[in-house]
């Protein structure tokens, strides 16, 4: 199955502008998920990469670091939107198309090598990785809630892993905590990693459908799949210790060095 892996990568952002091109101690934040998506391309069989922009000095620093990149419409709505724009150009041969988010530089290898081996073997439309949350997790995501309440996303699942939703509240409720506290130190609730692979029949339905209702509430793209009777597969992932939701504002950025000066380099091939 011929995958393609598309970086969405947008220059304007009102809480961040030029994101991409800042500088991640001493590494561009485009060129971190580079890194991601190239090691998984290099071990895997039939799976390329490319970086799609709307703007030219991201699409000049994506060739800088030796990156393929397409130059996508600058008023497509969203991040799916553009993946499907940027394999309609660089791979229309490609049957799995996977949304590694241009925002997200701590993004494991192994969770998009996931979602592609699982991508083989399903017959839902989409697969995105879930990671089921220490207690001391779970306390830093409610605390982290009180101050940026939309931070976080967490996922239900059925006994085949099929997800039933998501949601930026903590799902589900906990009756008597203290108890499962005390029976080991993993909670119930799993947190969804913003990592996405679509078949290509399904991403193609998916962008041609309407905002979903709930979809609007939540902020939450994935939400519409499920509006309209898609399926989604949901793969269990390890946990990682240098995971974090994403880059969104300079204080992530700063948070982000924060972390790869006490857990060293995620990656040890970055891109410069």
């Amino acid at each position: 199955m011929k995958t393609l892996i598309v970086i969405p990568s947008r220059y304007a952002s009102t809480r961040f502008p030029q994101k991409p091109l800042h500088l991640i101690a001493g590494v561009s934040l485009l060129s971190r998920v580079v890194s991601i998506a190239r090691h998984c391309a290099e071990n895997a069989v039939d799976v390329s990469y490319v970086v799609a922009t709307d703007h030219p000095e991201i699409e000049a620093h994506a060739k800088a670091i030796g990156a393929p990149v397409v130059m996508t419409d600058p008023d497509l709505p969203s991040g799916t939107d553009r993946a499907l724009a940027a394999a309609n150009i660089a791979a229309p041969e490609a049957e799995f198309v996977v949304n590694l988010q241009g925002d997200a530089p701590f993004t494991p290898p192994d969770y998009v090598s996931a979602i592609i081996a699982a991508g083989r073997t399903t017959q839902l439309d989409a697969v995105t990785p879930i990671v089921q949350m220490s207690w001391a997790a779970l306390d830093e995501v409610r605390a982290q809630k009180k101050v940026t309440p939309f931070s976080g996303t967490s996922c239900i699942v059925n006994s085949q892993d099929e997800a039933l939703w998501f949601s930026k509240n903590i799902l589900p409720a906990i009756r008597k905590e203290e108890q499962l506290r005390a029976a080991g130190d993993v909670s119930p609730v799993w947190r969804h990693i913003g990592l996405y692979g679509y078949k290509r029949d399904a991403l193609e339905r998916f962008v041609s459908l309407p905002e979903g209702h709930y979809e609007r509430l939540e902020g939450l793209e994935q939400l519409r799949f499920l509006e309209n009777g898609m399926r989604i597969q949901a793969v269990k992932v390890a946990a990682s210790e240098s995971a974090m939701w994403g880059i969104d504002t300079p204080e992530d950025a700063a948070h982000a060095e924060a972390l790869i000066a006490k857990h060293g380099e995620p990656l040890s091939e970055v891109a410069t």
